[in-house]
């Protein structure tokens, strides 16, 4: 269901969407790595009612918040957001009858900002670089400002509520054991806050501790302690490092940069008619990299954390690909090749 169509629904038909939060599906796709063949699971939390694993998220967020018996129908929420959990918390706040303002910045996607707005957002878009080359710590800035202004605006702080990781712990992760018939040998994920990495990897460690757990960050981001630099992946990625994180909730960690992750997002789009967003493209990269030093891993999941549609603009615009110095023909690496199957576009 699009966001208009969303926006319309009486306020009972809008709670009862609400409910289809989460048992996502798993997709497999085929392909050849270096004449190998491998299955590749692929988990679509942009099957949630806004698009993205944010909606899990952001239920966290509000309903501990309510527990915690601080918020009212006063209460503004405020986030910083780079686009999706500002999508998820719009819809959920509409449907609870919160206030809700996103703080956004010029990486957050048109297609996003819409959705925002059509829900009832308030949008405040900062333009201010950090440190870093990013935007998130000025964004964290204006949240700051805001919150210091009223007691009516309440922080829901993705960065640092235990909410955050918990919904994972507690849901994401089960489902994905669920459906691979509790065999999983690999599991990739991408990072931003550090939550949906931290919160899997906890349910796998105590459930599944032989599961290898693979972090996927931007290049440019500084989560895993590499080095700042400017970067067009939005979704994945920050300007500072996780407070979710502890190195135990990882085997190993991967950088993937922007044309190779928009490469994998065009290629499976083109191949298999699934549309996925650019921090899963950038996820499917680091799987396939895997795959060739890994030949006989068999159970793979790669986490697609939102869909293409909300890339529309970007990702799969050819002129914007071109206006920012990519590749229309880059195509995959060498030796990898996606098999062809009908699919209706998802």
């Amino acid at each position: 269901m699009d966001v208009h169509s969303i926006a319309k629904l009486p306020l009972f038909e809008m709670q009862k969407f609400a409910q289809t939060l989460g048992n996502t599906p798993l997709k497999p796709i085929q392909l050849r790595v270096d004449g190998r063949p491998h299955t590749l699971h692929l988990k679509l939390e942009g099957a949630n009612p806004t698009g993205s694993a944010k909606d899990r998220t952001g239920k966290s967020l509000i309903e501990t918040l309510e527990a915690q018996g601080r918020l009212s129908q006063s209460s503004i929420l405020v986030e910083s957001t780079s686009g999706n959990l500002g999508a998820a918390l719009s819809f959920l706040c509409k449907v609870k009858g919160y206030c809700f303002l996103a703080v956004v910045d010029p990486k957050t996607t048109h297609e996003n900002i819409e959705k925002m707005r059509v829900l009832g957002a308030e949008i405040e878009m900062v333009t201010k670089q950090d440190q870093t080359g990013g935007y998130l710590l000025s964004r964290l800035e204006r949240v700051q400002a805001l919150c210091q202004s009223s007691q009516r605006y309440i922080w829901t702080n993705q960065y640092e509520n235990l909410a955050n990781p918990i919904i994972h712990q507690h849901d994401t992760g089960p489902e994905i054991y669920r459906q691979m018939n509790s065999q999983v040998d690999a599991l990739f994920i991408a990072v931003s806050t550090g939550g949906t990495l931290a919160g899997i990897s906890r349910f796998f460690r105590k459930k599944s501790p032989q599961t290898r757990i693979i972090g996927v960050d931007a290049r440019g981001s500084v989560v895993f302690g590499a080095p700042p630099g400017p970067r067009l992946l939005a979704g994945i990625g920050s300007s500072r490092r996780s407070s979710f994180l502890t190195r135990s909730d990882y085997d190993e960690y991967t950088l993937v940069g922007d044309e190779e992750a928009f490469a994998f997002c065009r290629a499976v789009f083109a191949m298999t008619g699934i549309c996925v967003g650019g921090s899963s493209g950038a996820v499917i990269a680091a799987c396939v990299r895997y795959l060739r030093t890994h030949q006989d891993i068999r159970n793979v999941v790669c986490l697609c954390a939102d869909r293409g549609t909300n890339y529309t603009s970007s990702i799969f615009d050819d002129q914007w690909m071109t206006s920012h110095g990519f590749s229309l023909h880059a195509g995959l690496p060498d030796g990898v090749q996606i098999d062809e199957r009908a699919s209706s576009l998802w």
